[in-house]
This record gives C-alpha cells, sequence and structure tokens, in this order.
C-alpha cells in the first residue's frame, strides 16, 4: 500500500497529511489533480458501460439491472 501511495504522491494526485486527532495516524487526501483524474476516469468508464450493453434493449437493460442489484444485495449480506 505504501509503494502505491508513493507513487501516486509523487505524481501529484495524493498528499499525506497528519491525522489531528491521533499521532499514529497519517490522513491520504486527493489533490485537486487527483480528482480531476478520478472525473476523467470516471467519465471514460461510464463511456465504456454504455458501449457494453448497448447491444441489449432498453427491457434487457432494465433486466440487467435489476439482477444485478439483485446480485449486489445478496452479496452485501
Amino acid at each position: 500500500m505504501t509503494n502505491r501511495i508513493d507513487r501516486l504522491e509523487s505524481r501529484g494526485f495524493v498528499k499525506r497529511e497528519k491525522s489531528p486527532t491521533d499521532g499514529r495516524q497519517v490522513l491520504v487526501k486527493l489533490t485537486k489533480k487527483g480528482a480531476d483524474k478520478v472525473d476523467r476516469a470516471l467519465i471514460d468508464h461510464m463511456a465504456n458501460e454504455r458501449s457494453i450493453v448497448s447491444s441489449l434493449s432498453a427491457n434487457e437493460q432494465a433486466q440487467l439491472i435489476k439482477l444485478l442489484k439483485k446480485l449486489g444485495a445478496e452479496l452485501a449480506n
């Protein structure tokens, strides 16, 4: 984990801060650059998801959503 955070920090995506309440903790926070990167990645991810389900009809997409919600609820238990 430390190596991954080190790489993200060296690229300017996150910054480390000492916890104001616990001196043993270090908080990792997104920088503006990191938040912008996440936003762009989510846009690309959503476009990819739309592409994947584009061959399904509207009814099939609705069924898929229902089934994924059911699966998600079961996995949460």
